[in-house]
């Protein structure tokens, strides 16, 4: 099945740019950047959404939902439903303290883990979706309250890192999106890309 819908997970507003919890929205931003998208404001969806046209009855949408992490999953869905787009033909992109800051791991099922935006997800959509999660982690210092570790900002050295894997994680997610989620575990999980 292929991928009809990228979604990019994090939350509105200028106080949340380049924090920990918002590391989906530099990637689906960066990837739209690539290929030449914009983003066009979809109130009825309460998103951002951007279509890539990939030939003859094939178009690929992009959303960053504007409802804040905890109810991203109803924006997603909202979207999913009115293009017809089954859950797994959907792929999250979003950060994840348990993967070190830089890599990234596809999977294809499992809990939320602790990730709200994840939960709503599983909650409105239901299960099957691919998971594109890229790490945030390790949580330092570790006795650190989780929300304030995912809501604080990146340090300038993080974010000299995350400007450096920017092309990998479009690398990522065009493999993707062009080879399926196997390949992409297969190669994306044992870290091949650069």
């Amino acid at each position: 099945m292929f991928i009809s819908l990228v979604a990019g997970l994090g939350n509105p507003g200028r106080d949340y740019e380049l924090t920990r919890h918002n590391l989906g929205w530099v990637a689906i931003d960066a990837y739209a950047s690539k290929h030449g998208l914009s983003w066009k404001r979809a109130p009825q969806f309460d998103s951002m959404v951007a279509r890539r046209d990939l030939g003859p009855g094939r178009a690929l949408w992009l959303v960053k939902p504007q409802t804040f992490m905890n109810e991203s999953g109803r924006a997603v869905a909202a979207l999913a439903h009115y293009h017809r787009i089954e859950p797994g033909a959907v792929a999250a992109v979003y950060d994840d303290l348990t993967i070190d800051l830089g890599l990234i791991k596809v999977s294809v099922s499992g809990s939320d883990g602790g990730h709200n935006g994840v939960a709503s997800l599983l909650e409105h959509l239901g299960t099957g979706f691919i998971r594109f999660r890229l790490g945030t982690g390790p949580k330092q210092p570790p006795e650190m309250d989780l929300k304030d570790f995912v809501l604080a900002h990146f340090t300038s050295d993080q974010l000299t890192l995350i400007q450096q894997k920017t092309d990998t994680y479009v690398q990522g997610l065009d493999l993707l999106l062009v080879s399926g989620a196997d390949r992409a575990m297969n190669k994306l999980n044992r870290r091949d890309l650069p």
